[in-house]
């Protein structure tokens, strides 16, 4: 190891102090310890490195001050200490590093010092030095870094003039923000390149010398002892305020909306890293700070959901404003007085999975009319989870008809997760209204008057309207189901469209009785399966809200979990987590190519998962539910090959009795419970039934209705229950699984399957002891049932009779497809009338 020249641990959570054998790498270049909890002082053998020529140790909670280790380190090119919880000042010996391009240090604790000596550094590039409790003036030596792209001196204690950087040629980005600096803003600020982005917000500049200042890329917010807030001088000379103004409500980096009866006004101007914007005539804008290790030329200051929204007013929350280091909201033309201000926070960025979009921490302070109302404020933590909205109201007095609430990050969150360079406070919505009514004039009581008779005449012809008959109709497939007390979430159609790549033909794995499902991935990198559903189907709206309503609280390990929907005019759409391994059925007697070597471990471990699934379903949810269509095409299989029972469209809730006789036979041929098939008399042992059905395919690899050893017998099942009755049951196990396997778990599941088929409802078990049974725990009954139920050869002509009855009655009753179904392959998903797959056996689409 000693011979190591790159070492990075960047974002991985690391605890406890930097090891001191760091020491012995002594030919190491780059050393990259950020975006951990390394704490401790950092240890006297890193002076061993003396070859390094970058060190990273930002985002840390380090105990001490800098130490004093440059000398040993002056091949150092690249340097960041943001936010590490070291202590200054800033050594003076970090001026023998020379041959530096890039410095940044940033929220010192401590007292002040000091400007550092750097004025050997004259390759410098991009230098920082925030928040670092810096005194004195901007030394003029900086004018000689000739190659200087970015200068970032901000939240600091400078004073006097601004030197003269003319000279710097290849300066972008300069921020001066929260200084005391004085004296004129020179000219060659003014005179500068109008691309170029200059920050001298919330300074101490003489006013006289403001110049025609009002431009998109120099931000004077505030930086003038004389600034009057009731103006902002040359940016507001051409909308002065005409009225006063009693309500502001914004959708902050969000398109104008409606909710809960508050008009919310948009708020989508790009902004920028030094910016000043009136947004609208009561309101503006002022962003401060850059986001370094991103594409300055995307919009990175408006943040946008990359996942499902579980909460009211979802819309609120589909995008944010966001800003690395300070961002202003400014309402004006306010009437003097009591304001309640509301603001709106969800976290839209961060995850709670495993991906890198969990590792980031947001904390910022918040500051409404310069008083600090939130200090080291976390979303997450507040709203007790992502994607989770929390507001907070707070008291403010306005006496100068202006409104200042300002979002500051203090440097004690992530800079490099979930994305380097993607930080800084973020706000969803702002609401500000006066504790007070408006003053109102006598001609306002005329206009009331009339518009009071207008509205009274026309809601009496609309009532006489409704009395005829001329005007209603039913409630919209939207409000139907915004309606309903779901527990998912909502898609936008945008998000959708995202994830699909436009509904890419390759994308597409099914179709179904509704429409088509594609493959989609959303920008965490979840892949979900989309159900895009037919708006030329009649019955496809009541389907859409009953299954919605039904699934949506479900939730369990042996279940496919639905993630959302998206309901946008005629758009609706079902979202369901995507399953790897496709279904039971492709993978037991799906296509050669397509089957899976599904081991005895492998089948005992799905058998009782579904068997599980069940239980839940039938017995543990709020909502107790039969399926009607269990099978192994709505079994499907994840990654790791565990169950999960899709397909709830069938579903029958169990309101107030436990059975159910309907005309409205749905299911499929092969696996229907013989009492529902012929009298449409529905328990929950139908699905044990089913159950069985699948659990002798698991052990048997065959298809119940297409295997006839010969043609004596009529399915699987028939000839199982022959076996049986021969004391010859190992004959059914699947003979690819050779004698791998566990003969005691064979013969248990092969018995249970049996005692769940058995003809008479009343004598099958429940599926929590099905899974008692499967797992050992109980001891399965080894009763042999009548052959003469099963065994006659006219009771089974009887019962196709009954099937081809049937038929053209289901085809008719297509409304009862669940719409999660999509097509299956005739070849070898055999007989399924009246219900399809999740997936469909699209091959070519992966």
């Amino acid at each position: 190891m000693t011979t190591l020249v790159y070492l990075s641990i960047e974002t991985n959570l690391f605890s406890g102090s930097v090891p001191r054998e760091l020491g012995n790498l002594i030919h190491l270049e780059n050393l990259i310890l950020s975006a951990n909890n390394l704490t401790g002082e950092l240890p006297l053998a890193l002076t061993n490195l003396t070859k390094l020529t970058e060190l990273r140790i930002s985002s840390n909670s380090f105990t001490g001050k800098i130490p004093d280790f440059f000398r040993s380190w002056k091949n150092l090119q690249k340097l960041e200490i943001q936010a590490s919880g070291l202590y200054g000042p800033i050594p003076s010996s970090i001026s023998v590093l020379s041959n530096l391009t890039e410095l940044r240090i940033s929220d010192l604790l401590g007292d002040g010092s000091k400007f550092p000596p750097l004025s050997n550094m004259r390759g410098m590039t991009r230098l920082m030095l925030r928040s670092c409790n810096l005194s004195g003036t901007i030394p003029t030596y900086i004018s000689q870094m000739t190659g200087l792209q970015i200068l970032d001196l901000s939240f600091n204690r400078l004073e006097g003039n601004v030197p003269n950087f003319k000279d710097l040629a290849n300066l972008e980005y300069m921020f001066l923000t929260s200084n005391s600096l004085t004296g004129a803003i020179p000219e060659w600020i003014l005179d500068r390149d109008p691309r170029d982005q200059l920050d001298l917000s919330y300074n101490n500049f003489s006013e006289s010398s403001m110049g025609p200042t009002c431009r998109d890329t120099l931000n004077v917010f505030e930086s003038s002892l004389g600034w009057d807030n009731s103006n902002t001088g040359e940016c507001q000379k051409n909308m002065p305020c005409t009225k006063d103004c009693y309500s502001v409500h914004i959708n902050c980096g969000g398109k104008a909306i409606t909710s809960g009866n508050i008009k919310y006004e948009e708020d989508q101007n790009v902004a920028g890293p030094a910016k000043f914007v009136l947004v609208s005539e009561n309101w503006g804008i002022s962003t401060s700070g850059l986001f370094w290790d991103t594409n300055s030329a995307s919009n990175v200051y408006i943040a946008n959901n990359v996942s499902t929204l579980r909460m009211n007013s979802s819309e609120l929350y589909t995008s944010a404003r966001l800003s690395p280091l300070s961002l202003t909201y400014y309402v004006r033309c306010l009437a003097n007085g009591n304001y309640s201000v509301t603001l709106s926070f969800a976290e839209i960025v961060f995850r709670e999975n495993r991906s890198f979009y969990s590792l980031g921490r947001r904390i910022f302070d918040v500051y409404i009319q310069e008083k600090l109302v939130l200090k080291d404020f976390d979303i997450e933590i507040a709203a007790q989870g992502v994607d989770k909205s929390v507001s907070m109201t707070y008291k403010a007095v306005v006496s100068n008809k202006v409104l200042q609430i300002r979002f500051h990050w203090a440097g004690k969150g992530t800079t490099a997760a979930p994305k380097r360079g993607m930080y800084g406070p973020l706000i969803s919505a702002i609401s500000v209204e006066s504790d007070f009514s408006p003053p109102v004039k006598v001609e306002i009581f005329i206009v009331i008057g009339a518009v009071v008779s207008v509205l009274f005449l026309i809601l009496m012809i609309l009532g006489i309207l409704w009395w005829k008959g001329c005007i209603g109709g039913r409630i919209s497939r939207e409000e139907e189901l915004r309606g309903l007390d779901l527990q998912t979430g909502f898609f936008t159609y945008r998000q959708i469209k995202a994830a699909t790549n436009n509904f890419d033909a390759a994308n597409k794995i099914g179709e179904g009785g509704f429409g088509s499902v594609y493959k989609g991935v959303l920008l965490d990198y979840t892949i979900i399966a989309v159900k895009k559903l037919s708006s030329r189907s009649n019955q496809g709206n009541r389907e859409f809200v009953n299954e919605i309503g039904m699934i949506s609280g479900l939730k369990h390990p042996n279940l496919v979990r639905l993630y959302g929907c998206c309901v946008e005019g005629s758009q609706l759409f079902l979202v369901y987590e995507y399953m790897e391994n496709n279904s039971l059925a492709r993978a037991l007697f799906g296509p050669e190519e397509y089957q899976l070597n599904l081991e005895w471990p492998t089948r005992q471990k799905i058998c009782v998962g579904i068997a599980r699934g069940l239980a839940y379903l039938h017995e543990e949810s709020t909502i107790k539910i039969v399926h009607r269509d269990i099978k192994t095409t709505n079994v499907l299989l994840d990654g790791e090959l565990n169950p999960k029972i899709s397909d709830f469209g069938l579903a029958k809730l169990d309101e107030e009795e436990n059975t159910h006789i309907s005309t409205r036979v749905a299911g499929t041929i092969g696996y229907m419970a013989p009492e529902y098939a012929l009298w449409g008399y529905l328990t929950y042992k139908a699905d044990v039934y089913s159950f069985g059905v699948v659990a002798l395919e698991i052990v048997a690899g065959k298809n119940n209705m297409k295997y006839r050893p010969n043609e004596n017998y009529v399915c699987l099942l028939d000839w199982g229950l022959v076996l049986q009755r021969k004391g010859d049951l190992m004959e059914l196990v699947d003979p690819k699984l050779g004698s791998d396997f566990n003969r005691e778990e064979a013969i248990r599941m092969i018995k249970v399957a049996l005692l769940c088929t058995n003809p008479s409802p009343a004598l099958r078990p429940t599926m929590s002891a099905v899974v008692s049974m499967l797992e050992g725990r109980t001891v399965v009954n080894d009763d042999i049932m009548d052959p003469s139920i099963y065994g006659d050869e006219y009771r089974f002509e009887a019962l196709r009779g009954q099937f081809d009855h049937i038929q053209p009655v289901r085809k008719s009753l297509s409304g009862a497809e669940s719409l999660i179904h999509s097509s299956s392959d005739p070849a070898w998903t055999g007989t399924s009338s009246s219900a399809q797959d999740l997936y469909s056996i699209n091959l070519d689409s992966r």
